[in-house]
């Protein structure tokens, strides 16, 4: 059992995935998608948990629980894609939901450059495609 102090730099480490998963959810709150805001700070805030979790409950063990996120978000990305005909939407909210939930595994795990960094890389990609399929350009 950990005392009250052990806990601050798992909270810690909560607060930075909820804000980075925000800024993804941001762009595609802002872009009118399927998952917004709510969806990815949930998205990066579960998976850091169970990345802490894992780490601090299984310490001989922490992959068996941590493994378990890709997969879920699997489902939760496939059900973000809808196929009409020929045409089909949601991928790029699908691979979102994907890149949200790996920062917050890096963020569980303390990587935190690692995880801003493809924050801002992953911003930088949603942002122009949407700006270069807005205007029409290729």
């Amino acid at each position: 059992m950990m005392n009250l102090i052990e806990y601050i730099d798992p909270v810690i480490r909560l607060m930075i995935a909820a804000a980075l998963g925000s800024v993804i959810g941001y762009e595609r709150e802002s872009h009118n998608k399927p998952a917004g805001l709510r969806t990815h700070v949930l998205v990066c805030l579960a998976s850091c948990l169970v990345t802490l979790v894992s780490i601090m409950e299984f310490p001989e063990d922490p992959v068996r629980l941590l493994a378990q996120i890709i997969p879920g978000i699997g489902f939760i990305g496939a059900g973000s894609i809808i196929a009409s005909g020929e045409r089909v939407t949601g991928i790029t909210t699908a691979t979102g939901i994907f890149i949200t939930a790996a920062i917050g595994i890096a963020v569980g795990t303390g990587n935190y450059i690692l995880a801003i960094v493809s924050v801002c890389i992953a911003s930088i990609i949603l942002y122009s495609a949407f700006q270069l399929f807005r205007t029409g350009e290729d």
